[in-house]
C-alpha cells in the first residue's frame, strides 16, 4: 500500500550537480519524517539527509553539508535531494525513506536505529572523474 519511488539518478562529472526525487504513495508525506540514505559497493548504508515533520530538525551527513539540500513538496507528496559539487565518494545507490509514526520528534541518520519503515528501491548515482 505504501510505496516510495526514487528517480533522477545518473552519471555526472565530479563537480557537477544532480537532483533526486522521491515519489510517495499511500501516506501523506507531511506527517512523516523523511530521509535519504546511500550505499556504495562494499560499504554500509549511511544516512545522507533527513527532515522531520514540521521541519523540527534538518540533518545532514557531515561530508555533504553545504553541498546537498533536502526539501519537501507537500502539494505533490514528493521530496528531493539537490546535490551540488559532487565528488567521487558520493557515488552510490541512493534510497529515499519515510517513517511510520513520526516520532521521536527529530529525524536521524543512523541506519542501524531502524527509524525508517518505508523504503524505495534505489537510484544509482555515478560520479566520473
Amino acid at each position: 500500500q505504501v510505496k516510495l519511488v526514487e528517480s533522477g539518478g545518473g552519471l555526472v562529472q565530479s563537480g557537477g550537480s544532480l537532483t533526486l526525487s522521491c515519489s510517495v504513495y499511500g501516506i501523506v508525506l507531511d506527517y512523516h519524517h523523511i530521509a535519504w540514505f546511500r550505499q556504495a559497493p562494499g560499504k554500509e548504508r549511511e544516512g545522507v539527509s533527513c527532515i522531520s515533520t514540521y521541519g523540527i530538525s534538518v540533518n545532514y551527513l557531515d561530508s555533504v553539508k553545504g553541498r546537498f539540500t533536502i526539501s519537501r513538496d507537500s502539494a505533490k507528496n514528493m521530496f528531493y535531494l539537490q546535490m551540488t559539487n559532487l565528488k567521487s565518494e558520493d557515488a552510490a545507490v541512493y534510497y529515499c525513506a519515510a517513517d511510520r509514526e513520526a516520532h521521536p520528534p527529530t529525524c536521524g541518520l543512523i541506519y542501524e536505529k531502524g527509524q525508517y519503515d518505508y523504503w524505495g528501491r534505489g537510484t544509482q548515482v555515478t560520479v566520473s572523474s
